[in-house]
């Protein structure tokens, strides 16, 4: 496949400063490109290093200034959104695998079905009783649906997920592998010296245009629903326990753990290995930084770090100061017995 830059500035609204005519056959990453291949720059790390890349072509922010440098050699496409454009491009070249739309006769099927059209249900899978699939859904090997399910139109579902039953996922959802969903939440109650079980009597809804990363873990709700809202996108290794509620276009990033009931907010950022305690709430905008530990509920709009969390700019100031504690007890030390000396020479 070959496309010339005008072409691929057309379907992305760019302005080409250079060659427009050239072919790119190919995308690559910024230090790996060669001349026929496109690739793109937005940090200043990347947009002050133009002459030394190989790619023919290389997407730009509009507001670049150095377009008319005699040293570069690469023709630039000035772009609204440089990494966004650049990976709908790597789209064209990468088609995803259009699956097979039949129903294999390895899978096993439950009673009373009601399946949309052009479902793929692939070797392996098991679907229970009384599942909803609607048009298009993708159930890849190895998948579990359980009694109950509903599934949206257009969602895919890859190897190995299990789907516990009464769970509700709507409509251009992605479930990436490894991935349980409607597992029962961690409780239990006190009981002559034990501990036992609590009913988890809920279930999951995940709402539209959801992903979900591999090998996470949400459990269903005790008694009413653990919920994602729409956009929500999660990474790899996060667990969701009970009753929680996550709003829309969220971000929750790999090793993040939500105790159950917490609530956390529309546009949240949750940092890597960060964790929240339960029955908290995460205010809508609130980032919380990489693994910052929320014990107290965070303001709308707040930026957090540090265990416990505080806002940022104080952690940024304390995390400076921790390094020093050790010369500070030093100090500290020698300061109480020069203090020592002098109250004891003032008794004499």
């Amino acid at each position: 496949m070959k496309i010339t830059i005008n072409d691929l500035a057309k379907n992305i609204g760019g302005e080409v400063i250079g060659d427009g005519a050239l072919e790119i056959s190919g995308v690559s990453s910024f230090d790996d490109a060669n001349a026929d291949e496109i690739t793109f720059a937005v940090d200043p790390k990347f947009l002050n290093r133009l002459n030394e890349t190989r790619a023919g072509a290389v997407i730009v922010p509009l507001d670049f200034q150095d377009a008319g440098s005699a040293n570069l050699t690469c023709t630039l496409v000035k772009s609204e959104n440089p990494k966004l454009h650049f990976f709908r491009i790597v789209s064209k070249f990468h088609p995803p695998k259009e699956p097979d739309r039949t129903i294999s006769p390895m899978a096993s099927m439950g009673r009373n079905l009601d399946l949309g059209k052009d479902v793929t249900i692939a070797p392996n899978v098991t679907v229970g009783d009384n599942v909803t699939l609607g048009d298009r859904v993708c159930l890849m090997p190895g998948v579990y649906v359980g009694d109950n399910v509903v599934i949206g139109s257009d969602t895919t579902i890859k190897p190995n997920v299990t789907v516990m039953e009464k769970t509700r996922i709507g409509r251009r959802v992605l479930i990436h592998s490894g991935t349980v969903i409607g597992s029962d939440g961690f409780g239990f109650t006190p009981n002559q010296g034990g501990h036992e079980k609590l009913i988890h009597a809920g279930f999951v809804r995940i709402d539209d245009d959801v992903e979900i990363g591999a090998c996470n873990t949400i459990d269903r709700g005790t008694l009413g629903l653990t919920w994602i809202g729409k956009g929500v996108k999660t990474d790899n290794l996060v667990h969701i326990a009970h009753n929680v509620t996550i709003g829309e276009n969220s971000l929750i990033v790999a090793q993040v753990g939500i105790a159950g009931s917490a609530a956390i907010g529309k546009n949240v950022i949750l940092a890597g290995k960060s964790a929240v305690s339960g029955h908290l709430t995460v205010g809508d905008g609130a980032i919380v930084g990489p693994g910052a530990g929320v014990l107290s509920s965070v303001p709308p709009g707040e930026i957090v770090s540090g265990l416990p969390t505080m806002p940022h700019k104080l952690w940024l100031k304390v995390g400076k100061i921790l390094p020093r504690l050790p010369d500070f007890r030093k100090r500290l030390s020698a300061l109480e017995k020069r203090v020592e000396r002098q109250e004891t020479d003032k008794r004499d």
